[in-house]
């Protein structure tokens, strides 16, 4: 039977990701000793970590050490703690913990309660501070299923998004995507299905124009007449070609997806998607 790491690793699970890259996962633990509590694992389920290969073990310290920055830089601590224990999950992984004094790291402390929009809130934080990126919109961006490139809808997007970005401190391109999705208005719990998003994170609307508006304006943020026509194109095409275009923001700050989606005429999703990151 797979470990519950591993049934995060599949999506079977939600967690709060703070970081990934093809052989490792990073996320908050759920019954954390403080805030900001990460383990990190490796994606093959191995029960012991020293079982792992050298080559293997040494990269999961590497990505581990890159976390921790991360970790350090959102939550308030003197250092970040290293354990591994390997008794209570049957899947090798390493325990991050902010500490402030030495009794922080001790496991026999009752564990603490963190509300799941607190948990949200500091896996976004520390996400925006991994050192090098978080990865996470690559690797999910990995796993999204593929676009039909046939798809007019589609071909026109990736003309129209190409070189595009939202502004903000990421400065993240504008991604053409296009699901299949059931007929119908789409509850939340439904629509973080499709979009393969943990369940239960938040998700919020906008209207499209409101959301462009500062990348339409020519005295907009881009500071380039040339360049806002783009982002009018882009604008005109989602609201004109597909039906009930409006913007889809998943997560809380600092780093929040969001996605402009609306539907073509064959009933998929289409549209794009981008992050911002406001720390």
């Amino acid at each position: 039977m797979p470990s519950i790491f591993s049934r995060i690793v599949s999506g079977e699970l939600p967690a709060y990701k703070v970081a990934e890259d093809g052989q490792h996962l990073a996320f908050l633990d759920i019954t954390p000793l403080v805030e900001g509590h990460t383990l990190v694992i490796p994606k093959q389920e191995i029960d012991y970590i020293f079982d792992m290969t050298p080559d293997a073990l040494a990269a999961l310290h590497v990505f581990a050490q890159r976390v921790a920055k991360g970790v350090a830089a959102a939550v308030p601590c003197k250092r970040i703690g290293v354990a591994v224990i390997g008794l209570e999950v049957p899947h090798a992984h390493i325990h991050l913990i902010p500490m402030n004094k030495v009794s922080d790291m001790n496991f026999a402390n009752p564990k603490i309660s963190v509300p799941a929009a607190r948990m949200a809130e500091l896996a976004a934080a520390i996400a925006a501070k991994v050192d090098g990126g978080s990865g996470l919109a690559e690797a999910e961006a990995a796993r999204a299923p593929a676009a039909p490139t046939d798809d007019p809808t589609v071909q026109q997007l990736q003309k129209l998004c190409t070189g595009l970005r939202f502004v903000s401190e990421s400065d993240a391109p504008l991604e053409p995507v296009s699901y299949a999705a059931p007929a119908g208005a789409l509850a939340p719990a439904a629509l973080l299905k499709i979009l393969g998003e943990p369940a239960g994170t938040k998700v919020s609307t906008k209207e499209l124009t409101d959301f462009l508006s500062q990348h339409t304006a020519d005295n907009g943020v881009l500071h380039d007449p040339a360049q806002a026509n783009r982002y009018k194109a882009l604008q005109f095409f989602l609201k004109q070609e597909l039906d009930g275009t409006q913007v889809y923001l998943v997560g809380e700050e600092p780093q929040i997806r969001a996605y402009a989606l609306g539907r073509d005429a064959n009933g998929r999703l289409a549209g794009f998607k981008t992050v911002l990151t406001q720390t």
